[in-house]
C-alpha cells in the first residue's frame, strides 16, 4: 500500500503540473479583443477573437487591445487666437485600433499621444484664426485637425474616425462686446429691411402709376377714335343728304326755294308759340311769306297731280 502511494503521489504531482502548463497555453479571446504574443521577448504574433494556443513559458500575451471605437477626452486648454483673444477649448476624439503590433510597439500610449497631438494641432489652427473665425468656422477646425491625427496615427496603428470641438468659452468682456455686436448689426438689418421695402412700395407705386397712365392714354385713344368714327359718319350722313339735296335740286328748280320756304315758315312758327305779349311777330318780308306759302301750295298741288 505504501509502495502504490509512492508512486501515486508523484503522478498526480506531474498530472497537476502538465495540466497547469497546457492551461497557461490555451488562450480564449474575445471577439473585440487582439492580443498581442511575444516569444522569448520578441514579437510573435497577434490572437484574435476565439480559441488559440500558445507555447507556454516561451510565449506571453503582452498587452491586450480592443478593436471597439475609442473615445479620448481632449482636456480644456487655454488657446490665443490670431487677434490676441484667450479662450478656454476642449475636445473629443474617437478612433480604433486597426493594427495591435504597431499599437504595441510604435509608441508607449497611444491614447495619450493623440490627446496631446489634438491638443497642438488645436493651438496652432486656433493661433492662425480670428476669434469669428474659430466660432464659425468649427466644422472646418475639426476637418483639418482630424486630417493631422489620421496621418500621425497610422504609424501607431490607429484609425481616427472623427474629432470634434465639445466647447469653446470665450471671455465675459469679449462675450459682452460680441452681444452689442450681434444687437448692432441686428439694428443694421432691420434698418435695410425696410429700407428695401420702402423702396419696392415706391416702385410698386410709381409702376401703379404708369399703368394708370397707360390704361388712361389707351382709354382715350380709343374715345378719340369713337368720336373721329363718329364724326366721320356724320359728315358722310351729311354728304349723302346734300347729295340727294343737289339731285333734287337739279331735277326740279323750286327745290330750293321749298327748303328755304320751308325753313322760314318753322322759323315763324316758333316765333309764334313764344308766350310772350310783348313780342309782335312780323315776317321781314310780307310778300316773301306769301310767295313761300304759294310755292309750296304749287309743290303740294304737283306731288297730288
Amino acid at each position: 500500500m505504501s509502495g502504490f502511494m509512492d508512486i501515486a503521489v508523484p503522478m498526480l504531482v506531474i498530472a497537476v503540473l502538465i495540466f497547469s502548463i497546457l492551461y497557461r497555453g490555451i488562450q480564449v479571446v474575445s471577439q473585440a479583443d487582439i492580443y498581442v504574443v511575444e516569444r522569448l521577448g520578441k514579437f510573435n504574433k497577434v490572437l484574435r477573437g476565439g480559441f488559440s494556443l500558445i507555447i507556454p513559458f516561451f510565449d506571453r500575451v503582452v498587452n491586450k487591445v480592443t478593436t471597439k471605437e475609442q473615445l479620448i477626452d481632449v482636456p480644456k486648454q487655454p488657446v490665443i487666437t490670431r487677434d490676441n483673444v484667450t479662450i478656454n477649448i476642449d475636445g473629443i476624439v474617437f478612433l480604433v485600433v486597426q493594427d495591435a503590433a504597431k499599437a504595441t510597439y510604435n509608441v508607449v500610449d497611444f491614447k495619450d499621444a493623440v490627446a496631446n497631438l489634438a491638443i497642438t494641432n488645436l493651438r496652432s489652427e486656433i493661433g492662425s484664426m480670428a476669434l469669428d473665425e474659430v466660432l464659425s468656422s468649427r466644422e472646418s477646425l475639426n476637418a483639418r485637425i482630424l486630417m493631422v491625427l489620421d496621418e500621425a496615427g497610422e504609424n501607431w496603428g490607429i484609425k481616427v474616425t472623427r474629432i470634434e470641438i465639445s466647447d469653446i468659452q470665450v471671455p465675459h468682456e469679449i462675450e459682452a462686446a460680441m452681444s452689442l455686436q450681434m444687437k448692432a448689426e441686428r439694428e443694421k438689418r432691420a434698418i435695410e429691411l425696410k429700407a428695401s421695402a420702402d423702396k419696392e412700395a415706391v416702385i410698386r407705386a410709381a409702376e401703379a402709376q404708369k399703368q394708370t397712365a397707360v390704361l388712361q392714354a389707351e382709354a382715350q385713344e380709343r374715345l378719340a377714335d369713337a368720336e373721329a368714327y363718329q364724326q366721320e359718319r356724320v359728315a358722310l350722313a351729311q354728304q349723302t343728304a346734300m347729295e340727294r339735296i343737289n339731285t333734287a335740286m337739279a331735277g326740279n328748280p323750286q327745290a330750293a326755294e321749298f327748303l328755304l320756304a320751308k325753313d322760314r315758315i318753322k322759323a315763324f312758327a316758333a316765333m309764334a308759340k313764344s308766350n310772350s305779349k310783348d313780342k309782335i311777330v312780323v315776317p321781314y318780308e310780307a310778300t316773301d311769306l306769301i310767295g313761300a306759302l304759294s310755292i309750296i301750295k304749287d309743290l303740294t298741288s304737283q306731288a297730288k297731280g
